[in-house]
């Protein structure tokens, strides 16, 4: 008490100062000690500060982005509206879904435009109740921010094989396109009873599918009773087999109300998908006018670059868990790759001499599992074509897979071009290096 009527005779800055290093909590608690008190703890500025420390607001708003009348109201309403949830975990679920919003709204606005409002306790009630499930603490706090993501028909069917805003993101390799997005809860509903008809699983696993591709050829899974995450292999209609997505080390406390430490995978997902994003891990790609977030790695030393003659190769590989088949010793794991040639402005130089333009003509590949050559791979053209390069051009990408008896491995070679054209060459062949990149099947699945 003594404390407290010590700071009713600071000066006004000190008091301020003071207060706001005290927080919400404690700002509440004197502010009914005096008449003095009572009007610098209600001062908007100090509870500005306070929502830009705890929910990164600049505005007064809701948690549904309605205007609140000021920033104290704005605090209230939000502790109000996540009574039921631990604060720092809606503080921390926040900034998951501010730092995705943030680089969608930056390089993505069109995915970010699908992102559906929250759900309501009633809507996760009504999924509970209906699959007879408990939602990890995390997940249903990743649904009140945003329930998912609306695609519409159109969306849907924005390439051939689906549509390209799903924020998880995805990859192509020859006739295969997948590209994952959240699943809003009606739709979560939906896909889990067509999981439970039609793949066997038993209606208490505790299964839930959370994201998919559009035509679900990838399915992500929560188990909600130990908060992990699961994709399905290809083995996934015939025996369930699935592969976990999230290190379980890292799982913690997904029911438990009272703790401070609650993280289930989906969360651990979401965030580490966020910093993936943000790091340039991984970035939007456009082909053919449409753009989707590629899931192919553009920095070392997940993606190796290496410059021949003038002509630069990078290139980098992810997991393919849909196509895996972990009973299957020789194809155990699957991996698909990403090839980007390109010839840098100076064009190709070979022998102190420039060509405009070069062809490529031959490859070369050697496949690692772990340090064991598997594969020693010599052929003509790449996917069946000829690339002609000319500097300055958008790089020439193509994909391509391989399956993988162990979760690591390598591929390296080199590509054989000639100055000019195949029809018309200039001078020699020359080899361009395609220096090694990992194969590796990562803690954290996508």
């Amino acid at each position: 008490m003594e404390m407290v009527v010590g700071l009713d005779g600071l000066g006004d800055l000190a008091l301020h100062i003071i207060l706001s290093k005290l927080g919400p909590e404690g700002t509440v608690k004197v502010s009914s000690v005096s008449k003095r008190l009572s009007l610098f703890t209600s001062e908007d500025s100090l509870w500005a500060q306070f929502c830009f420390h705890d929910l990164h607001l600049s505005t007064p708003q809701d948690h549904q982005g309605n205007p609140a009348p000021s920033f104290k109201a704005a605090y209230q309403l939000w502790r109000e509206a996540f009574a039921m949830y631990p604060w720092p975990l809606v503080k921390r679920v926040k900034r998951c879904w501010d730092k995705l919003k943030k680089w969608l709204s930056n390089n993505f606005p069109e995915a970010e435009a699908t992102l559906r409002r929250g759900a309501s306790e009633s809507d996760i009630q009504q999924l509970q109740t209906r699959l007879k499930v408990k939602l990890p603490l995390p997940t249903r706090l990743l649904y009140r921010f945003h329930d998912g993501q609306e695609l519409t028909d159109k969306e849907h069917s924005e390439t051939s094989r689906g549509s390209s805003l799903g924020i998880i993101g995805g990859y192509s390799f020859y006739y295969h396109l997948v590209n994952v997005y959240l699943l809003p809860i009606s739709q979560v509903i939906a896909e889990t009873e067509e999981v439970i008809r039609h793949l066997g699983f038993s209606s208490s696993s505790k299964y839930i599918v959370v994201a998919a591709s559009a035509r679900s050829e990838k399915l992500f899974f929560l188990n909600c009773t130990n908060g992990r995450l699961y994709v399905g292999t290809r083995n996934l209609p015939t025996d369930g087999e699935m592969i976990q997505c999230v290190p379980n080390a890292l799982i913690h406390s997904v029911h438990d109300l009272h703790g401070d430490r609650q993280q289930d995978a989906m969360l651990l997902w979401l965030e580490e998908h966020g910093r993936r994003l943000e790091n340039g891990i991984i970035k939007v790609r456009e082909e053919e006018n449409v753009r989707s977030i590629c899931l192919f790695p553009e920095v070392p030393s997940l993606c190796s670059t290496a410059v021949t003659n003038g002509v630069q190769v990078r290139a980098s590989a992810v997991f393919v868990p849909e196509f895996a088949k972990l009973q299957d010793e020789a194809e155990k794991y699957f991996f698909a790759y990403s090839i980007r040639m390109s010839l840098l402005p100076e064009g190709c130089i070979i022998n102190g001499m420039t060509f405009s333009s070069c062809q490529l003509n031959w490859r070369h590949w050697v496949i690692r599992a772990n340090e064991a050559i598997v594969s020693n791979v010599n052929g003509e053209a790449v996917i069946g074509m000829f690339p002609l390069l000319h500097p300055g051009e958008d790089e020439f990408v193509y994909e391509s897979c391989t399956p993988l008896s162990s979760s690591s491995g390598s591929v390296e070679g080199s590509f054989t071009f000639v100055p000019g054209r195949l029809a018309d060459p200039k001078g020699s062949s020359f080899e361009v290096q395609v220096a090694r990149f990992p194969l590796q099947k990562p803690d954290y699945v996508f």
